[in-house]
């Protein structure tokens, strides 16, 4: 299968063959399935203290019986305050939690590394789909076809500006621009800890080289850029949902071509 190569004024710059992988049969729930798996990769373990709530002046009545109190153990000292009040259970003012979170808890969900690449696969495979991505709810109207192969020039693209003459030579700029009205202030617990802004996604950039690209997209909202090498699930189906707007620069597909999905070679076997 032919796809034309795009240079990054708009022209067509020849064509070139898509690699196998792009001939992955689309399987949604296996995309679902390895973008949960993975996201639990990037989990932060959570725990407590082991003696927290315990570290308190607190001792039982010896004997507890007797005393007309329940056996429940009092903190110690005079003068009002906390003396007398119950310490050192869960049940009690300032007590301790009854049953805490355990950090020894396995929250790392393993993945088969075939079904991970076929995953993988099938989600390079939906980018060729303009069915899948206008899903999604991105705005490529103007884009006449799919996958999108834009020639290894756009790898030297360096500045935000002429990467915004880019994606208005290719017609990606409806769908950046889609975000602005969308762009959203959070307060509370996000702002303190670092995500008061909640951006949406766009383009993702596929090439072989992204340390200039990278730079250069870093101003423009919801533009990514992933090296071959490292592309995965998580970049092509944000939040499990297939698929991605995505553009592959011509060396990129190289490093892709190495992809091996089994599913496909099987196929290709009974043919």
């Amino acid at each position: 299968m032919k796809a034309p190569v795009l240079s990054v004024s708009g022209a067509k710059d020849g064509e070139v063959e898509l690699p196998l992988v792009f001939s992955t049969p689309i399987r949604t729930d296996l995309i679902h399935k390895a973008y949960v798996h993975l996201e639990s990769h990037s989990f932060q373990r959570q725990g407590r203290y082991p003696n927290a709530g315990m570290d308190v002046v607190a001792e039982s009545n010896s004997p507890p019986t007797g005393h007309h109190a329940a056996r429940v153990a009092r903190m110690r000292g005079g003068g009002g305050g906390r003396q007398g009040q119950g310490g050192g259970v869960a049940m009690v003012r300032k007590g301790r939690q009854a049953h805490p979170p355990n950090s020894d808890k396995v929250i790392y969900k393993l993945l088969n590394k075939k079904e991970n690449m076929l995953a993988l696969c099938s989600a390079i495979a939906a980018t060729s789909s303009a069915s899948f991505v206008k899903l999604r709810g991105h705005k490529v109207d103007k884009i006449e076809s799919f996958p999108i192969i834009v020639s290894d020039s756009i790898e030297s693209v360096s500045k935000s500006k002429e990467l915004s003459k880019v994606l208005d030579s290719l017609h990606i700029s409806q769908d950046v621009s889609r975000l602005e009205s969308r762009l959203k202030r959070r307060s509370g617990k996000p702002q303190l800890r670092g995500r008061s802004t909640k951006v949406g996604k766009s383009i993702l950039f596929v090439v072989k080289d992204a340390k200039k690209l990278a730079k250069a997209s870093s101003s423009i909202p919801g533009v990514d850029v992933v090296e071959a090498k490292n592309l995965s699930v998580i970049d092509l189906a944000p939040g499990a949902k297939p698929i991605r707007l995505t553009a592959y620069s011509k060396g990129a597909l190289d490093e892709i071509a190495k992809l091996q999905s089994p599913h496909l070679e099987l196929m290709v076997t009974i043919k």
